[in-house]
């Protein structure tokens, strides 16, 4: 063997060998399962919205992948389409005799490339920017007929002639949000996960290349058992489709059931879909509570939004068994005045009425665990993960807060899995590494300002609706 092409790493009695300089083999995944995370260190891309190298797994180009793999139906139901690539593959399918069918939430139904700038409000308007940033190919500022129609997605689905609803198709003003985040392609393959079907959510801002995107994941599943959920979830929100009757299902009036299991090969999947009323014993904040309650070692939450009080007091039930938790929040989420992550680093916020949290309940014992992952300015902490012992993962479009459990479509879905948890455990360890722990300067002045201006804050009345996200 020539000297310095290959090294021996061995484990206990076995020897493996790989040749220097190499990366170690990845993790293992069970049968039928793939997962892609976009921030991960060792995998790279090219990114299609600047062009440059980056670390990450292409969520884009597993969505293209799996709908060219489509002979007879898609179905997407996502909150927001808007990469031009993932249109325009949806199209060409449709062209091919592939029956294509499209839900998105009203706020995003609209072509952007429609929209007058001076009417959106602040979150709308940085949308706008962004997505001009990507159709404006020439980078003039304005958009050219020929940007519109290839830059648009949604322009580029009507045009394509592909049927499209949101969640007023009920006849209502739309449910709380139509939140969720998943592809079915001939009944057999799911794509479904954290991520949004959007440049800001994959790659990164296209009018700031510092952002590498929201840090998301997705997973895909071939599963005709599986499909086969998720299939009947879009029934209930299709009805007959546009321009029928309005027994198209949103929100609340679907009426949702209790968690399903399948088998996707060795692996035990439930799946509950939201939302459900407050009293309902299926809701999907008991079932988080219930789960997390099982946990007997270790703990790992990676959550954009964690605004679930009953959650929260579960969680300070396992910290006093001895469980070690680890916690990381979205920056922008983990300060707000409903957020519990405030609970568990010992402090209360009021809001901008100078009014605390129904039920608030800070922690006597505060732990370490708890902190917010260093990203680039505008980037977000999208994950909704959380991992168990090492063997259960839980994770969807489901934020832990009560909007998710009692307004929005969402999913919420229990992968009973060590070798999935090992992959979401090592992208939690990814965060970790350089995460800011504990109460933060940013945190530690931000309550100084909100106490100079309301003291400690009074009880919210009973009465009184939480309004989160």
């Amino acid at each position: 063997m020539a000297s310095g092409l290959m090294a021996l790493v061995l484990d206990g009695c076995s020897a493996t060998a790989r040749i220097l300089g190499s990366p170690p083999p990845d993790l293992p995944l069970p049968a039928g399962i793939e997962l892609a995370f976009n921030h991960r260190a060792d995998h790279h891309y090219r990114s299609p919205i600047s062009g440059e190298r980056r670390s990450g797994d292409d969520l884009e180009q597993m969505l293209l992948e799996t709908i060219a793999r489509a002979e007879s139906d898609i179905l997407v139901a996502v909150q927001e389409l808007s990469l031009p690539r993932v249109a325009e593959a949806l199209v060409e399918r449709k062209r091919q005799g592939v029956r294509v069918r499209v839900i998105l939430e009203n706020t995003y139904s609209t072509p952007f490339s429609e929209q007058l700038p001076a009417g959106l409000e602040s979150h709308q308007l940085g949308r706008y920017r962004h997505l001009l940033a990507l159709a404006d190919s020439d980078g003039d500022g304005r958009l050219s007929a020929g940007e519109r129609e290839r830059g648009d997605a949604v322009r580029i689905l009507q045009r394509g002639g592909i049927p499209l609803i949101d969640d007023t198709a009920d006849g209502s003003a739309g449910s709380g949000l139509m939140h969720h985040k998943f592809l079915v392609v001939d009944q057999r393959w799911l794509v479904t996960g954290s991520a949004n079907f959007t440049p800001s959510c994959i790659h990164g801002d296209p009018d700031d290349p510092r952002t590498r995107g929201n840090v998301n994941h997705l997973l895909r599943f071939e599963s005709r058992a599986l499909s086969e959920l998720f299939s009947k979830e879009f029934s209930r929100m299709w009805g007959d489709g546009p321009g029928g009757l309005t027994d198209s299902r949103f929100g609340i009036a679907k009426n949702e059931g209790p968690v399903q299991a399948v088998m996707v090969g060795p692996t035990r999947v439930e799946v509950l879909f939201a939302p459900h009323r407050r009293k309902d014993s299926n809701q999907g904040l008991r079932l988080l509570a219930e789960r997390l309650a099982l946990a007997q070692r270790q703990l790992d939450l990676s959550l954009f939004v964690f605004s679930a009080q009953p959650v929260a007091d579960g969680l300070a039930e396992l910290q006093q068994r001895g469980v070690t938790i680890r916690l990381l929040a979205d920056p922008g989420f983990a300060s707000r005045s409903f957020s519990e992550v405030l609970d568990l680093l010992g402090v209360s916020m009021p809001d901008r009425f100078c009014k605390l949290e129904q039920d608030n309940s800070p922690w006597q014992q505060p732990i370490n665990g708890v902190g917010t992952p260093r990203l680039a300015r505008g980037d977000k902490m999208h994950h909704k993960f959380a991992v168990v012992d090492g063997q259960t993962v839980i994770t969807g479009s489901f934020n832990w807060s009560p909007s998710a459990a009692h307004s929005n479509d969402e999913t919420l879905m229990i992968l009973e899995s060590p070798q999935l948890a090992a992959h979401f455990t090592r992208e939690q360890d990814r965060m970790w590494q350089g995460a800011e722990l504990g109460i933060t300067p940013r945190l530690r002045r931000k309550l100084e300002r909100v106490r100079q201006s309301c003291g400690q804050g009074t009880a919210r009345p009973p009465t009184t609706p939480v309004q989160d996200p």
